[in-house]
């Protein structure tokens, strides 16, 4: 608790707050590669829902880390070093493979 900022939790999906349709253009229109990695037992956002948003994203790689929650780094550190480290281009420093 001494770490919420209650000021900004009761703005933060406040009516206006949100405009799904500007916000469906702006990434339709990205020219990056985008990295969405879901934990497999996620509920925010569930795989599936990653599933939907990386369909709106041109260039989006979706990557389900299995047996992962909210907090992939945290439950498999080795994994989510590689996941992210292969999708730089990059050899993950310092682990085997």
């Amino acid at each position: 608790m001494a770490q919420s900022h209650e000021e900004a939790a009761e703005i933060y999906a406040s009516g206006g707050a949100f405009a799904p349709d500007e916000a469906r253009a702006a990434v339709a229109g990205l020219d990056a590669r985008v990295l969405l990695l879901a934990g497999e037992v996620d509920s925010g956002p569930l795989p599936r829902i990653a599933a939907d948003i990386a369909q709106l994203i041109p260039r989006a790689e979706l990557v389900v880390q299995p047996g992962a929650g909210h907090y992939p780094w945290l439950d498999d550190p080795r994994r989510f070093t590689r996941t992210v480290a292969t999708f730089l281009g990059q050899e993950p420093a310092g682990l085997a493979v």
